[in-house]
């Protein structure tokens, strides 16, 4: 059975995770994010709910448990870094990357039984950079790697696709799956860029080889280059592999007014690109898609685009 609504996942305690004076990712973006979604008019056609933190010991599908006894600890502790500068963190840091993670595995839960059709989540901290053993590039957890684990191993699915159109190539996410087959990963990137990885010939390892496709783009490019690559490859591969459910690493951080990025992507590019997902997804394998916030660090362009996606995901 396939549900008729839109879910939408947010929790204020997300905004509780400070990350200080100056930083691009900022409780303002959940709280933007938000705000539009409220004054837009949509939320008469989402079911919103509040994230629920996830249970630690699920985190482990992914992570090393070593990493994360480490980060409950370090922010226990008054820590104000993770990892090398980048990731920083507050006492309620802790919280707000299990409602990340939870919010996420909730949602595909929703999906998966037939509650909703489709979802977003506003989920922060970011993930996609987070690798099995160590925080990176804001990212403590990595809750799109986590949802994907989660419907292998709870839902029993044989195929799962991840798609990921933030600037930054989701390093993570690769290395959690580039010898399964079982998972597709793409991405959609803008290089060179942070984290300097997601070459083309980056396609996954031994099982997994062929199951990673890595799109990187030129700094300077726009609509064109990215949707042409965005239909006329990762489409096409979505053919090939039948997922069962596609989640998208959602960031919004190659719209052109965003500070941390040189590409020049329109609010209506990832419109389309939602649009042709959800299509996909309801023609192959019954509406499941899930989009996931990274990144997207100009509030205006942040909180336009997640409403541009969203009314997609409602159409």
């Amino acid at each position: 059975m396939t549900g008729t609504r839109t879910g939408f996942v947010a929790h204020a305690d997300q905004e509780r995770h400070d990350t200080g004076p100056g930083h691009p990712e900022r409780a303002a973006r959940h709280r933007a994010i938000v705000e539009r979604i409220d004054s837009s008019g949509l939320a008469a056609s989402l079911e919103r709910v509040d994230a629920v933190p996830i249970d630690p010991a699920r985190l482990l599908l992914v992570h090393e448990a070593r990493h994360v006894a480490e980060v409950q600890r370090e922010i226990a502790s008054g820590a104000r870094i993770l990892d090398d500068g980048d990731t920083r963190v507050s006492a309620g840091s802790w919280r707000a990357a299990l409602l990340a993670a939870g919010g996420t595995l909730d949602a595909v839960d929703r999906v998966m039984d037939g509650r909703w059709r489709n979802a977003f989540v506003a989920a922060r901290p970011p993930g996609h950079h987070a690798e099995r053993g160590h925080a990176m590039g804001f990212c403590a957890f990595n809750n799109v790697a986590v949802a994907a684990a989660h419907l292998r191993e709870r839902h029993g699915l044989e195929r799962v696709a991840i798609v990921d159109w933030d600037v930054h190539h989701g390093n993570g996410t690769q290395h959690a799956f580039e010898n399964d087959p079982s998972v597709y990963f793409a991405s959609l990137h803008q290089w060179p860029l942070y984290p300097g990885s997601g070459l083309a010939n980056e396609r996954g390892i031994g099982p997994g080889f062929g199951a990673t496709r890595n799109c990187p783009l030129p700094p300077g490019s726009g609509d064109r280059e990215w949707l042409s690559a965005f239909e006329d490859v990762v489409l096409r591969d979505l053919e090939s592999f039948a997922p069962q459910f596609v989640l998208v690493s959602a960031g919004f951080d190659a719209h052109a007014d965003d500070p941390l990025g040189q590409t020049e992507l329109s609010t209506e590019a990832y419109a389309r690109m939602t649009n042709l997902l959800a299509q996909y997804t309801r023609e192959r394998c019954a509406s499941r898609l899930v989009l996931v916030l990274e990144g997207g660090y100009d509030l205006a362009a942040l909180a336009a685009s997640v409403e541009a996606a969203t009314a997609e995901l409602c159409g």
